[in-house]
């Protein structure tokens, strides 16, 4: 006998990958429970299969930095906020933060595969009486039109938020006279794909090629240095809302058009803003 819930729940990560580097991103968890029925004739309570899966995934990768620790050019080292991990291929790039803001992985690189075999035996291993195996498919959101991955930190969010290099992939669009714009969905989507996006104010040093980024938040000290040129730099903190209102604001001035836009943060959540030139 099997349980099915689709669309559980979401996952939201920033990974290094050794090809691209940082990547944020989203992924839609659907889950299979087999085994014997109770007395009662269930399985496993469905009020219970989402409260009990969701606890474990938010308490473990999610909005974590997942670390391929076996990649070429990868160090993980013990540091004063607690772990700092250094790349050095395709880039160079330096985290610090509390060791729970890492998901330190004995692998060469991050795959969807991986990532759903071990969270599915980790639940196994946790499940309830009845239940025998616990089987998590994990999916990319299947998005038509632009897209992209981002990865920031909240510092005065509250929950896990906070942790410098978490991220998401997301939607993105643009309305200009009551009309859907592709080619420019297409490009700010490009422009904005795998960066890092700070707040000004959050920034220590900075260089004609490097950036560092650090602040304090309640989960301790954060810090981040990144090329320049993986950065995208805006007034205020990286929320969604202001994600929507400053990418509303330069292509309104760009194109000299009212624009609106619906930027997505993961998936089937987000803000929108107009903007006028």
């Amino acid at each position: 006998m099997s349980l099915f819930v689709n669309h559980l729940t979401h996952i939201d990560v920033s990974l290094w990958c050794p090809e691209k580097g940082l990547m944020g991103c989203s992924w839609q968890v659907d889950a299979l429970l087999d085994g014997e029925l109770g007395e009662d004739g269930m399985l496993f309570d469905f009020g219970e299969v989402k409260p009990w899966i969701k606890h474990t995934l938010d308490s473990g990768l999610d909005h974590t930095l997942l670390v391929p620790v076996n990649a070429a050019g990868v160090e993980v080292s013990d540091c004063h906020e607690g772990i700092c991990v250094r790349t050095t291929s395709p880039y160079v790039m330096e985290v610090r933060g509390p060791a729970e803001a890492f998901t330190l992985l004995p692998w060469d690189a991050i795959t969807i595969e991986r990532i759903t075999d071990t969270l599915s035996t980790t639940l196994t291993m946790q499940r309830p009486a009845n239940v025998d195996h616990v089987r998590l498919s994990l999916s990319d959101e299947a998005i038509e039109g632009a897209a992209y991955g981002y990865s920031h930190g909240l510092k005065r969010h509250l929950g896990n938020c906070q942790r410098i290099a978490h991220g998401h992939r997301s939607r993105l669009h643009i309305w200009q006279e009551s009309e859907r714009q592709p080619a420019l969905e297409q490009h700010w989507a490009g422009w904005l794909d795998n960066r890092y996006l700070l707040e000004q104010a959050d920034i220590t040093s900075q260089n004609d090629t490097t950036l560092t980024c650090r602040y304090t938040a309640a989960q301790g000290d954060f810090a981040i240095t990144l090329p320049l040129e993986r950065c995208s730099i805006l007034p205020n903190p990286t929320t969604v809302e202001n994600i929507a209102r400053w990418l509303a604001k330069r292509i309104a001035r760009q194109s000299g058009k009212p624009t609106f836009v619906q930027a997505f943060e993961g998936i089937n959540k987000g803000a929108m803003a107009e903007a006028a030139p």
